[in-house]
């Protein structure tokens, strides 16, 4: 008679309905101390497509689109200018550390950026049907994988003390409408500055307009974010926020 599997080996139990408290935990407890290892104290997080590719890319290949391939560019510069910033003005390493959800489009393009730059870069990638690896632009030891996606979605929430927001589908919706609740309804502590990416996207995507109009949020929630096609608009709105509000007060925000 073989002897029984001790319950947290036995992975038949572990990937089972009942094992799924444990699973959460598991993701939740790793990533925790992860963190704790690498002294994060902060991150400035990018969200948008998985689709959007460089533009490198793009002039060895059949298929252009000029327009995402910009976005991809701004990503990059923007991750660039604020580990650099961030290196100069925090003394310290570990503070608004960029952060991607570890996938390739705009995910790699922050984090790439972030490398560029000489700075860490976290990247909190997600288990799906078909095989998606993390990008390779993300700081060792900073390259996770999460089975849920609302533990992945609260580690890239919980530390953050800015979000960037590039053009993006379900997934990035789903992300902005989360951080825009949070915000909305203050669950983080003013300010947490939000900035969406190409004035065209989001005003043909979300008509904010018509959702005052029609009083389901108010006209002051228009002022939860900026949306702007520029980085340097981008960087100088956020940076100047995390300068006077945000460096002498490194807690998480959520």
């Amino acid at each position: 008679m073989d002897n029984p599997k001790q319950a947290f080996k036995d992975e038949q139990f572990l990937e089972s309905p009942e094992g799924r408290s444990i699973r959460i935990l598991s993701e939740y407890e790793k990533v925790k101390s992860l963190f704790e290892m690498h002294k994060i104290i902060d991150t400035i997080t990018f969200f948008g497509s998985a689709r959007f590719k460089s533009k490198e890319y793009q002039n060895n290949s059949s298929e252009i689109d000029s327009e995402n391939s910009e976005y991809y560019e701004q990503a990059r510069t923007l991750a660039f200018k604020f580990t650099t910033w961030a290196k100069e003005y925090s003394k310290d390493s570990n503070r608004f550390v960029v952060a991607t959800g570890g996938g390739p489009g705009i995910m790699e393009a922050a984090n790439r950026g972030a490398l560029e730059a000489g700075g860490k870069s976290i990247g909190l990638g997600i288990r799906l049907p078909e095989e998606q690896k993390n990008n390779n632009y993300i700081t060792p030891g900073l390259s996770m994988q999460f089975y849920y996606f609302f533990m992945r979605k609260f580690f890239l929430t919980q530390p953050t003390k800015a979000t960037i927001m590039f053009p993006g589908g379900f997934g990035t919706l789903d992300e902005l409408t989360e951080i825009l609740t949070l915000k909305q309804t203050g669950k983080t502590q003013q300010p947490l500055p939000i900035v969406l990416m190409g004035k065209k996207f989001w005003n043909t995507t979300l008509n904010f307009n018509y959702l005052v109009e029609k009083k389901v949020i108010g006209k002051e929630d228009l002022n939860l974010f900026l949306i702007t096609d520029y980085v340097d608009q981008a960087f100088d709105f956020v940076s100047c926020i995390l300068k006077e509000k945000c460096l002498d007060n490194p807690q998480a925000l959520i």
